[in-house]
């Protein structure tokens, strides 16, 4: 158990780091080649966040451990709206731009709706995959226009501090942060899988739990990073896209990889989990919407949701212990 966990926190401490090389060689890679600083701050920036948990799945995949793969997406989702959105609400309140009201959020609604009519067979196979994948293209080109085509938020974006890397030093930023990605994401998983067996609990609650937590940690540093700064929409936006990210590819992976058969727990007990997180987001944001609407046109999300949000991933955490 000590060899377990000693890799588990060491793939970690890996993995965080060499994500933030990964991102930072290649967002200066896209900026040497031309590309606009708001195409590099939706797209590589925001989604390179999510590159430990596509790691992690690709590699538990492979491994066999599609459970944790699974368990991953979902708990990191849960994670990203309960613990992440909840801690940065505690250190900075947000508003909400209308157009996360009227287009992002509702996506996210539309894909964690989707996903559950995909997985009702209790099987997530190729077909679900590419689906999956195929859904995520077309919003990741719906989201890129629709940041371009809003004066705020491109306003917003392009005042996100990017790296600036000469060439030769981005490439080797690029190439080591990938590599080590690559292998930290190994070490992960076989220290999971261990802590799984010696814990006599399914790799799906170390997913949903240890692994979905320590992927999740770069989603709080940027989200909270961004709030600081005074970039809201940015923010609530890092933790739209990862959950979106998530639902569309990092649950995807082992679908595609083979055929998984899902265990009862997450019909019953965590995508729908996962689903009221959502929708409470989604609620909250409404009726802050409502109660301001004579003010703005933005919701305001203040302490008091953070607080519940963080009471909601703890009350979680107790029912997931209460069905082991």
């Amino acid at each position: 158990m000590l060899i377990a966990a000693a890799t588990i926190l060491a793939g970690f401490i890996i993995l965080i780091w060499s994500a933030d090389l990964f991102v930072d060689g290649a967002a200066s890679i896209a900026e040497n080649m031309g590309m606009s600083p708001i195409i590099i701050g939706v797209t590589i920036v925001s989604l390179g966040t999510s590159a430990p948990e596509v790691l992690v799945s690709l590699n538990a995949s492979v491994s066999g451990a599609g459970s944790l793969a699974i368990g991953n997406a979902i708990g990191s989702n849960i994670a990203n709206i309960g613990m992440v959105l909840g801690t940065t609400l505690l250190i900075a309140p947000l508003m909400v731009h209308q157009s996360c009201m009227k287009k992002e959020l509702p996506l996210l609604l539309l894909a964690t709706a989707g996903g559950a009519l995909l997985i009702l067979d209790g099987e997530l196979t190729a077909l679900d995959g590419g689906l999956m994948l195929g859904g995520l293209t077309i919003l990741l080109w719906r989201m890129i226009s629709t940041q371009i085509a809003d004066p705020e938020l491109s306003e917003e974006a392009e005042g996100e501090a990017l790296p600036h890397l000469k060439p030769l030093r981005a490439w080797l930023s690029f190439i080591l942060g990938l590599a080590l990605l690559i292998g930290s994401s190994r070490m992960l998983v076989y220290g999971a899988v261990i802590a799984a067996k010696e814990l006599g609990v399914s790799e799906l609650v170390i997913g949903l739990t240890i692994v979905a937590i320590g992927t999740s940690l770069p989603e709080l540093a940027a989200t909270v990073a961004s709030a600081l700064r005074g970039h809201t929409e940015i923010a609530l936006g890092n933790i739209i896209g990862s959950n979106l990210f998530n639902l569309l590819a990092v649950m995807a992976i082992p679908g595609i990889v083979s055929t998984q058969v899902l265990d009862p727990h997450i019909l019953t007990r965590d995508y729908p989990a996962m689903s009221i997180f959502t929708v409470g987001l989604a609620a909250a944001i409404f009726f802050s919407r409502r109660r301001s609407k004579s003010r703005t046109d933005h919701a305001y999300l203040g302490r008091i949701v953070g607080v519940l949000l963080l009471i909601s991933y703890a009350l979680y955490y107790y029912w997931l212990h209460t069905t082991l």
